[in-house]
């Protein structure tokens, strides 16, 4: 499985770590198994004819020869790495790894003897190192927009040759994960978590609950963020970007700006106005269950385009559960709805029609719009909800398998092992009740319930005096609305 891994600052900095002991003494025997040059001297293994030193100057003189601009980031680096079920590679199988990972990549295109400079590394069993430098040795640079991509397919043919465990096609439906800059940033600021995870979870939360455009806007400014729109020469809206209050840089010149897209390809604009469902009047909370239940027996044997829809709207539904559920279970419901997330993005395209599609829809405007003590409804009512959800990503799960979606059957597999979690923790009565006397249920007043989230950027949401309405265009300003 090829990788985009970290870069050092330089050249020397990565050869250094690739061949020292690394962060916790897990590099045993660093050596090379293959370079753009036969018969490369090893530096660990031939220090008196190769240093790191040397191997660096070597790799980065064709940047210093550049006549043009040098790029910014000049060392390309990737890790690739098999399966923990699979044999030990051999070196000679690994750099025949290597060679093929760097012409798929065209960095190495094969009998180009004018190409990038490149070695790759192997410090473990499992896997090796290649790094290169973006500068070909005439004195252009590299094509090798789409690296990862060429990469995996050649991945795959190294799976059915030497019988590989398959590893999950390229889909492009992972999360974006934060990188290592946004994670350390967070650390100095004292933050639990990167801003994109923050952004991420808030933009996800109002696209599944918004009813149309201006109420997704809405919604994001009532979260704390802020909002900035792109409009196109008509006046149009056509995209969006948003940013956390305080995340700043520049020297605190600018605020960090990241696009829906950016954030992750679901959220784009577009994507997100497909989201939004015809107005519908709010089905009684206490139908939500079975709408979900009809859906899920419906998604179990949908075809491939209605299907890929149906999981979307499933992903939506389970976000607004997260947002919804008492505190007693909210935590595994959110974290279910995390877990979920690539198996709501399947790849392939999509019809937003369908009956399963309306049904979960359904149910997520019932839950948004129900009283809060509504939606608890005493634990048998919670309990009923879970397992109708436990059913629905249940089939979510069978018929991603079914369409040889991995990863995706594996996401939806992880949330439903959290909602069970949930079931039962709302299934188990509270110690203190098993000797308690039998009391008569009384439905509690509107006022109660669970209170709402905290938001994850730390402003407090704008009250509210009571259930959005079915069809508006979304919550009425209020005196706590934030900019």
């Amino acid at each position: 499985m090829p990788k985009k891994a970290e870069s050092g600052e330089t050249t020397a900095d990565l050869l250094a770590y690739l061949f020292g002991p690394g962060n916790h003494e897990e590099h045993i025997d660093p050596h090379l198994v293959a370079a753009w040059t036969p018969g490369l001297p090893c530096p660990a293994r031939n220090p008196d004819r190769m240093t790191l030193s040397d191997l660096a100057l070597l790799l980065d003189a064709p940047v210093e020869a550049l006549r043009g601009p040098k790029p910014a980031e000049h060392v390309w680096h990737i890790s690739v790495r098999n399966d923990p079920t699979d044999r030990t590679l051999s070196d000679a199988e690994w750099a025949t790894v290597a060679a093929e990972m760097v012409h798929a990549a065209g960095i190495a295109p094969h009998g180009d003897t004018h190409a990038c400079r490149w070695v790759a590394v192997r410090h473990a069993d499992d896997h090796i190192h290649i790094v290169a430098t973006l500068a070909r040795q005439d004195g252009r640079h590299p094509r090798i927009r789409g690296d990862i991509p060429r990469m995996h397919t050649a991945a795959r043919a190294f799976e059915a040759a030497w019988g590989l465990a398959p590893m999950s096609p390229l889909d492009r439906t992972a999360r974006r994960a934060p990188v290592t800059g946004e994670r350390e940033k967070a650390a100095r600021r004292g933050l639990p978590e990167a801003a994109r995870d923050s952004l991420q979870r808030t933009v996800r939360e109002a696209a599944a609950r918004a009813t149309g455009t201006t109420d997704f806007l809405t919604r994001l400014r009532d979260a704390g963020l802020r909002v900035r729109e792109h409009h196109d020469e008509n006046g149009a809206l056509d995209g969006y970007a948003v940013a956390l209050p305080g995340d700043r840089a520049d020297r605190n010149t600018r605020p960090v700006w990241f696009s829906g897209r950016t954030l992750a390809y679901d959220l784009s604009l577009p994507r997100v106005r497909e989201r939004f469902h015809p107005p519908i009047a709010p089905a009684d909370i206490t139908r939500a269950h079975t709408r979900i239940r009809q859906a899920a027996t419906l998604l179990a044997r949908a075809g491939r385009t209605e299907g890929t829809g149906d999981v979307a709207a499933l992903g939506d539904l389970l976000t607004t559960a997260a947002a919804t559920s008492p505190a007693t279970v909210r935590d595994q419901v959110r974290a279910a709805a995390t877990a979920f997330e690539q198996a709501s993005r399947a790849p392939g395209t999509r019809t937003l029609h369908g009956t399963a599609r309306a049904h979960f829809k359904a149910a997520a405007r019932a839950l948004d719009h129900a009283p809060r003590a509504a939606r608890g409804g005493g634990a048998p009512a919670v309990l009923t909800l879970l397992i109708a959800l436990v059913e629905a990503i249940e089939a979510a799960t069978a018929w991603h398998r079914a369409q040889q979606h991995h990863a995706q059957a594996r996401a939806a597999a992880q949330a439903a092992a959290l909602l069970r979690e949930a079931a039962t923790l709302t299934g188990t009565p509270p110690r203190a009740s098993r000797t308690a006397p039998r009391t008569v249920r009384v439905t509690p007043a509107a006022e109660r319930g669970p209170a709402p989230a905290t938001p994850v950027t730390r402003v407090p949401p704008r009250p509210h005096a009571g259930p959005h309405p079915a069809s508006g265009p979304g919550p009425a300003p209020g005196p706590g609305r934030s900019r």
